[in-house]
């Protein structure tokens, strides 16, 4: 073993305690050497600190004139910079950090010029790093006051957050390293060590400071690292705050590489931002596509919470500004944009105003960046040709209006152009053959499929119907009926593939041709319009087509006429009709007439096939300008004593300019001003309501606030020249609706009212508030008028819900859930299943924003849409109308033999069917009729049931339970029979039958006692008002082009693109048609999409 005790040497006779006792003290100037190493071995004493290594330095000659050098330099700029700052305050000029520090660091240095000794004394140049700091932040300011650079706040309080960072660290290092050199002898890299892990507040404490003077400077650096770097923190955060509310800018780089659009609003809402989200990136090419909103508003917190969700984070950018300013664009990088939305702001009460706005934003992005497409919304019509630059515009009122128009001639106009401009959403395709035939697999979503009702069902599969485009010679659907007539290839078209040709676009021209007529033969470099369930890219239809071409060459039928063999068998069997004869066709509809009866008895009545090519002699001719019906070649004795003598032709002055000149009926003279007073009476005539004048057709009541420019648009639709004289209907503005003036203006023979949303109301504090007053004033007029077709426009579309509200009605809480489960399911149009909207009689033009947003991948909709309501007229192109099939109409039987009818014989184009159908499981708190308690008698109780089944809307969901007795009525009653002295016998029954009368009356009977009683009082009679005939037992919807099985029904109302008749006026006719067809033909105002 070894011994221990040898491995430890043994202290040295002067360290050891009995020395120290004894006193010895020769150890002290013995071996000063050995004292000193052993001094440094052991690093420290405590109790004892060698100032020398702090005080004194080694700093060699050169250095030392170096740093004179600099600093006489620093010293002499500093006091130049001093007085030539000087502004009164010496103090304030002395006291300035950076001045400080220069004395600091510059004195020292030019006195030891003049004492040599202190030469070698230390100077704390390392502060001179703030000195770099404060010139550093100065060099910024200069150079972005000299780049006029304004955008750099964030830049600069980065700089000087991370330059005060690493002074601060700089600052530890230097002085913990020189003040350790009397302690630990730390080096650099310890020194660095040590400051970033105290600073970082990890603090290991395997390096820490020895002696108290280093001690002492870690915590001043602690406390002033506490002080100053949450100042520069909380600075930088409240401008991260503000750059978030700004939106900061969208970058250059990422504007050069990817697509955006911008959206520039006046105040964005939620609703408006989904709507718009919801259908850009509804279509497939745009979803690489980034949205870049420019508002000048503050983001509030719904619209935050959505742009925070990854689905839309990655791909919507908010900046606050103003399209008004260049900077704000340059951030939008509105130069390099496909395209720029500009929403006006429907909410203002002054509209005007608002338009002002949105006219001033498209004329600052059009200065900015002319290349960049426009797609600006507008409010009035009159404020329209300020913008006639842009290349998209939508007049909210010019469509409102029109559509309202519409909605009265051809019922659920609206409701049919709402879903044909949106995307649509939801689980099975329209029909099965139709995927077996294109060969798509993919699954086609609509609304709906779900369900358990028959009609939801339809409407929700039809509803997905939309219009597309393709070139013919590219298309598998229409390139085999190149050369052929239009009418021809939209109808076999359809009974093929199921799609709906309704327009053509020639190369040349930019016009599109809603049905141009059998007479129009198809190009291969038409562009064809149709619609269907989907695009025909999206199916695998091209391949199919292919070989099934190669199969039908070798078995078509190659006589004279040239059929393909489906054209051939579907014309066997059938009994051609002779158009000849058949007279001119009716501008009203069409006569769908039985063929002529002949060969065998029983024979299935048949239709005459569609032509490839029509024949000049089979075509329909008919004078527009001189009327051939017999109700219209000869007025009336009521016209002429009235003096309405008709003509037709184009509006002598126009409201508004922009508008498009209208063919239409008007008057040879201009009604005084004083005879367009109906409540009033004038020197000319003496009526002072509606009955007064004896109008053969029923009115057309619009309830407006005020009478715009936008009313054009409603009258022209309703006297264009293709309508009858004898169906124009007489229209009343109603500028205030109080009961007493709807009575005069005729309410109870009107055939619609038209109830326009209030622009004094579209202020309210809660925005969804703003329908708040029409709504109830339609409830009202829907209680008191029930048999009243009454067709309103709301602000906001979920606000339909509230229209012929019923509190108990069982099937209308159906609906809500129903509305519920499809928005959940992300349905664009969730309130489509609301009884009032699929049945026309309400609609948002909000909802019609979807137009303008389709418009950036279909730059046809804004035109079509425009053609079908009758905004614009290019000559050869067709209208909308309608047809009603009746009992004589049922032979046709399915919608494909209603096609081919169509086509054969007056060239019209079907596009879709509105039904009304028998509504099931429906109970109102208004159709509950009063009965008496329980206590009555038998006979009572069954003359009160036979009373209440008289009536065929006053029945109660529960016929075992009595309905409930209404207070008032009830209360009026008791306090008669006690305040009622004692009569008679006969007095007694007499009150007592009263009370019955009373009690078993309802609350429908009561408001049509309240509706006569009043009119009684103005003088009117109330013969016409017809309290019981309602239509709450009925459900009415829209099936846009169903399948060619489709069953017609009684009274079902066909929508019909008829060609223009005015194509058919023949080029050698005399007189006035000549003259007529060369001012159409010299036409030449400028076609625009306003």
């Amino acid at each position: 073993m070894v011994d221990l005790d040898s491995e430890v040497p043994p202290l040295p006779p002067r360290y050891r305690f009995r020395d120290l006792l004894l006193g010895d003290q020769g150890w002290q100037s013995d071996d000063s050497k050995d004292f000193n190493r052993s001094c440094s071995n052991q690093n420290y004493t405590p109790g004892t600190i060698d100032w020398s290594p702090i005080i004194w330095v080694n700093r060699s000659l050169p250095l030392w004139g170096l740093q004179v050098s600099v600093a006489l330099i620093s010293l002499f700029e500093t006091l130049l910079l001093s007085y030539l700052s000087y502004k009164g305050n010496i103090w304030e000029q002395i006291l300035r950090i950076p001045f400080l520090l220069e004395i600091i660091n510059a004195v020292p240095f030019i006195i030891t010029i003049f004492w040599p000794v202190l030469r070698n004394l230390f100077i704390p140049v390392f502060l001179n790093c703030w000195l770099a700091k404060h010139a550093l932040e100065n060099m910024i300011n200069d150079l972005h006051r000299a780049i006029q650079r304004t955008q750099s706040a964030m830049f600069n309080q980065v700089l000087i957050l991370i330059s005060t960072l690493l002074c601060l660290i700089f600052t530890c290092i230097c002085g913990i390293q020189h003040l350790e050199r009397a302690g630990n002898r730390l080096t650099l890299f310890d020194s660095l060590y040590f400051c970033i892990v105290t600073f970082s507040t990890v603090g290991f404490g395997d390096v820490t400071p020895k002696i108290w003077p280093s001690k002492l400077l870690v915590v001043i650096m602690i406390c002033v690292a506490l002080v100053v770097l949450p100042i520069q923190f909380e600075q930088l955060a409240y401008l991260w705050m503000e750059r978030q509310k700004s939106g900061g800018n969208y970058s250059r780089h990422r504007a050069q590489t990817e697509k955006h659009v911008v959206l520039c609003v006046s105040s964005l809402k939620i609703d408006l931002l989904m709507d718009f989200l919801n259908e850009f990136y509804a279509h497939p090419r745009l979803q690489d596509y980034y949205v870049v909103i420019l508002c000048p508003t503050e983001m509030d917190a719904q619209v935050r919470r959505v742009l925070q969700i990854p689905m839309w984070s990655q791909r919507v950018i908010y900046l606050q500004g103003s399209a008004l300013k260049d900077q704000d664009l340059l951030r939008a990088k509105m130069d390099d944009a496909e395209a720029c939305f500009i929403l006006s702001s429907r909410c203002e009460v002054d509209r005007t105003a608002a338009d002002h706005q949105t006219i001033l934003r498209a004329w600052a992005v059009k200065d900015f960046a002319p290349n960049c497409p426009l797609y600006v919304q507008i409010l009035k019509p009159e404020n329209k040709f300020h913008i006639k630059f842009a290349d998209h515009v939508v007049c909210e009122e010019e469509f409102k209006y029109a559509m309202l128009a519409l909605n009265c001639i051809c019922p659920a106009t609206s409701t049919l152009i709402t879903l044909l401009v949106h995307t649509s959403r939801g689980q099975t395709a329209p029909w099965e053959a139709f995927r077996q035939l294109t060969g798509t697999k993919q699954t086609l979503n609509r609304e709906c499929q779900q369900s358990q009702e028959q009609w939801q069902k339809m409407y929700g599969r039809c509803s997905g119907n939309e219009v597309y485009h393709i070139n013919l010679e590219e298309s598998a659907f229409f390139a085999e009926y190149e050369g052929k007539s239009f009418t021809y290839a939209s109808f076999h078209a359809h009974k093929k593939f199921g799609v709906c040709l309704i327009g053509v676009r020639k190369e040349d021209n930019k016009n599109i041709l809603l049905n141009p007529g059998p007479r129009y033969i198809m190009s291969s470099t038409d562009i064809c319009f149709y619609i269907n369930i989907t695009k025909e890219e999206n199916s695998a239809i091209k391949k199919q087509e292919k070989h099934r071409k190669k199969h039908e060459s070798k078995l078509s039928y190659h006589g004279t006429s040239r059929l393909p063999v489906h054209s051939i068998i579907a014309s066997m069997g059938t009994v051609a009709i002779d158009l000849q004869d058949a007279g001119c066709r009716t501008p009203s509809g069409p006569t769908l007439a039985l063929p002529p009866e002949g060969g065998k008895e029983g024979r299935r009545p048949s239709i005459a096939p569609v032509l490839e090519v029509a024949d000049s002699s089979s075509l329909q001719t008919c004078d527009l300008l001189s009327d051939q019906s017999e109700d219209e070649t000869t007025p009336s004795d009521d016209e002429v004593s009235a003096g309405l003598e008709y003509a037709k032709g184009y509006p002598p002055y126009s409201p508004y300019i922009g508008s498009s000149p209208t063919f239409c009926h008007l008057l040879h003279e201009k009604v005084p001003f004083c005879c367009l007073r109906l409540d009033k009476g004038c020197q000319h005539n003496f009526y002072e309501d509606a009955k007064a004048y004896g109008f053969k057709n029923k009115l057309i009541i619009v309830a407006a606030e005020t009478a715009g420019n936008g009313l054009y648009n409603f009258i022209v639709p309703l006297r264009a020249y293709y309508r009858p004289k004898k169906e124009l209907n007489p229209i009343v503005l109603l500028l205030d609706n109080p009961l007493d003036d709807l009575l005069r203006c005729g309410v109870t023979f009107a055939a619609n009212m038209v109830v326009v949303d209030k622009e004094s109301t579209m202020s309210a504090e809660e925005d969804y508030m703003a329908d708040a007053k029409t709504i109830v004033n339609v409830q009202t007029l829907f209680r008191l008028f029930s048999s009243l077709s009454i067709i309103t426009e709301l602000t906001h579309p979920a606000n339909m819900r509230f229209m012929q509200f019923r509190a108990k009605d069982c099937y209308s809480l159906a609906l809500s859930k129903l509305e519920k489960k499809e928005r959940e399911k992300g349905s664009n149009l969730a309130f489509m299943f609301r009884l009032p909207f699929a049945a026309g009689r309400v609609f948002s033009i909000s909802m019609l924003d979807t137009l303008l947003y389709q418009s950036f991948v279909k730059d046809y909709m804004i035109s079509i849409t425009r053609l079908l309501l009758g905004l614009d007229t290019t000559p050869g192109s067709g209208f909308l109308c309608s047809m009603k099939i009746t009992e004589e109409d049922l032979w046709i039987r399915t919608y494909a033999r209603l096609y081919q009818k169509l086509c054969s014989s007056t060239g019209d184009i079907p596009i879709g069917v509105y039904r009304t159908e028998s509504q099931k499981l429906t109970t109102s708190e208004s159709q509950i009729s009063i009965s008496v308690e329980d206590w009555e008698d038998t006979k009572d109780t069954k003359e009160q049931i036979s009373y209440r089944s008289n009536h065929r809307n006053s029945t109660s969901s529960d016929r075992s339970d009595h309905p409930l007795l209404r207070r008032k009525s009830m209360q009026w009653a008791r306090r008669l029979s006690r305040r009622a002295p004692r009569h008679s016998g006969r007095t007694a029954e007499k009150i007592n039958q009263q009370r019955m009368n009373l009690y078993r009356r309802s609350e429908r009977q009561e408001l049509a006692e309240l509706v006569k009683n009043r009119m009684k009082h103005l003088g009117l009679s109330p013969a016409g008002y017809d309290e019981m005939n309602d239509h709450q037992n009925t459900l009415s919807y829209i099936l846009i082009n169903p399948s060619p099985d489709t069953r017609l029904e009684l009274n079902d109302i066909v929508y019909l693109i008829r060609p223009d008749p005015l194509a058919y006026v023949p080029n050698t006719a005399p007189g006035q048609k000549d003259s007529f067809c060369n001012t159409v033909g010299q036409d030449t105002r400028e076609e625009t999409q306003l």
